[in-house]
């Protein structure tokens, strides 16, 4: 599958973390591997302003998508070459290992899933709701789908103050990860 300018066409889903304010290094990143991207928000990372939609529909040359379209309404993307999530909260990873597909974002989640589509995953969840037994059995879950994760990231300062970088390319590095035969 390729988007129309012939090129690999990567969904980008971005959950409401403070983080996806740096949505478009991905972006740029994706774009200088030679893919396409289409945007996906989860409806709090749209709505809150958790990214600046202008800046990324420019860069995308696609309008962010959050909700369903009407039946009729032609698709705006094509289909997935290719999903990351990122940064990928704590609600949207349960979620999605749970089936619930309440939203266009987790929805398009399940489907790719189903559609075999590769998956990679930048998790943004502090410790504490990291260490809850649900966000555990989920990421197990979510592994055995062949979902291909990330380390996880709080955001938490080091001594000094200074807060870790979130390694945004290294999403794209785990797409290209070839499994083992």
């Amino acid at each position: 599958m390729n988007g129309p300018g012939g090129k690999p066409f990567l969904y980008v889903v971005v959950c409401a973390a403070g983080i996806a304010a740096d949505v478009g290094e991905l972006i740029g990143a994706a774009q200088a591997r030679g893919w396409e991207v289409g945007v996906i928000a989860t409806p709090v990372a749209l709505a809150g302003g958790f990214f600046d939609t202008a800046a990324v529909e420019e860069r995308t040359g696609r309008p962010i998508r959050s909700a369903w379209r009407s039946p009729g309404d032609p698709r705006p993307f094509p289909p997935p070459d290719a999903v990351v999530v990122a940064p990928a909260t704590f609600n949207t990873v349960n979620k999605w290992a749970a089936g619930l597909a309440d939203t266009l974002a987790v929805a398009t989640l399940c489907e790719a899933y189903g559609l075999g589509v590769p998956i990679a995953v930048l998790p943004c969840v502090g410790a504490a709701l990291a260490a809850h037994p649900a966000y555990q059995d989920s990421l197990t879950r979510l592994r055995g789908m062949g979902v291909r994760f990330g380390d996880p990231y709080a955001g938490d300062p080091d001594p000094a103050g200074r807060r870790p970088a979130f390694g945004w390319a290294l999403a794209l590095d785990l797409l290209e990860r070839r499994s083992p035969s």
